[in-house]
């Protein structure tokens, strides 16, 4: 590939090591090329490249999502397609693939708009849509995937699209939440959503409160309007006591927050609380997520419920090694299918575990410690996945209902029978 203006290393050349590794360290990509995409003509190059010599591409900004299902593709980073331009007439804007949430909201939140971003703002815009991508935000306007108006593409000929839903129904409606399987995104654009007033932060307390956050959180959580998300975390950071906190936010005013969130302030003993009027572009601070690479495992279920019996479980097991168990409190918009592959999602909690994975000791006791709090569970786990948050050895086919992975099966079959284009996670 002499003919990209970007750059390209090969398996010996310095660096190559560290290039072909994903956000997650924990897991390794075997792969035969790093190439580093300088605009959208290097990644059609590339493809054609691929098709010729009968390789596979797989794209990936940062890689959060990293599955490990590289051997012998050429990974293909697209951090420098990262131009962002909002259109606040008409609230939408347009991100390159490489574009992160901190720059989106940043640029969005100037002019008193919002995306439906994520937690962390140093996670890629194009990765989280592709899967779906669960917002604070969901509750009100549904997964970030149904708010997309159109994608810029390069199929599997090497082609360059603008792909919409008047331009290609098929395509539009399976790059909405069913993987990027079908087609390399290189820019996406996406409806903006009005924030005349954000509400926002953390509260923490010891553990030892546990009992008494999680009874807030479910009787919160029954009458939550869909303005207003709230995650429990039990946290247990190396060289910290166990401790418990709630993250929420707010589309509204932060009066009416406090009054939603007053049963939180009848608990005694906290010890920090950030909750306050704050900014779009500050989104990112509230869970206080890592910024820079490491080594973790991860493990998502929906749960059909949290009853008495649940939350018995819930508090009866040991949590360590793990360093976070959280619980998102889901519904509202996120229950209603849309016109997309993103699967609607009616189990109103979602439990998710994290654990480092320093060594392969730890990670077996992480491993081990997700596998038991699952099966303590077993009547609550409905089976189902979010594809947002597939770990490596997970089925993309267990996200969505038999029908709609059928059909995105059918999609990849027509577009790219040759599978020159590998998703993290193909259905």
């Amino acid at each position: 590939m002499t003919n990209i203006k970007g750059t390209m290393l090969l398996p010996g050349d310095a660096g190559f090591e560290q290039a072909a590794k994903p956000w997650n360290l924990s897991v390794v990509q075997p792969v035969a090329a790093v190439v580093e995409a300088q605009d959208a003509d290097d990644v059609a190059a590339v493809v054609r490249h691929a098709r010729q010599a009968g390789l596979s591409v797989t794209a990936q900004p940062s890689g959060h999502g990293a599955s490990g299902d590289t051997e012998g593709a050429i990974l293909l980073r697209t951090g420098r397609l990262d131009e962002v331009r909002v259109n606040v007439d008409e609230r939408w804007a347009r991100v390159g693939a490489g574009a992160r949430w901190g720059q989106v909201q940043a640029a969005a939140g100037a002019h008193g708009l919002t995306a439906l971003a994520g937690s962390s703002p140093v996670v890629s815009v194009a990765g989280y849509t592709l899967g779906g991508g669960l917002s604070w935000f969901s509750r009100a306007y549904g997964w970030a995937a149904d708010s997309v108006r159109a994608f810029e593409t390069v199929d599997a000929d090497g082609t360059m699209a603008r792909v919409s839903a008047d331009s290609d129904a098929d395509l539009f409606w399976a790059l909405r939440g069913g993987g990027g399987d079908y087609a390399l995104v290189t820019a996406i654009e996406f409806d903006l959503y009005p924030v005349p007033d954000l509400y926002g932060g953390r509260m923490i307390w010891h553990a030892d409160r546990t009992a008494e956050v999680l009874d807030a959180f479910r009787e919160i959580t029954a009458e939550a309007p869909p303005e207003l998300s709230v995650w429990l975390n039990r946290l247990r950071f190396p060289s910290a006591p166990p401790m418990v906190a709630v993250d929420v936010t707010y589309l509204g005013e932060s009066a009416e927050a406090q009054s939603l969130l007053s049963r939180l302030d009848k608990i005694d003993g906290v010890m920090s609380d950030t909750r306050a009027a704050m900014a779009v572009a500050d989104l990112g601070d509230i869970a206080a997520e890592p910024k820079d690479p490491g080594p973790a495992l991860s493990r998502a279920e929906l749960l059909t419920g949290l009853d008495d019996a649940a939350v018995e479980i819930l508090l009866a097991e040991p949590t360590e090694p793990l360093i976070n168990v959280q619980l998102r409190h889901l519904g509202g918009a996120l229950a209603e299918q849309g016109q997309a592959a993103a699967a609607a999602v009616t189990e109103p909690y979602l439990l998710y575990m994290l654990g480092l994975s320093l060594n392969p000791e730890l990670a077996q006791a992480v491993t081990s410690a997700q596998d038991r709090l699952v099966r303590a569970l077993d009547g609550y786990v409905s089976g189902r996945k979010a594809y947002t948050f597939l770990a490596p050895g997970e089925r993309a086919a267990d996200a969505f209902p038999e029908e709609t992975a059928a059909r995105l099966r059918e999609i990849k079959r027509a577009r790219d029978p040759q599978r020159v284009i590998r998703a993290n996670f193909p259905v």
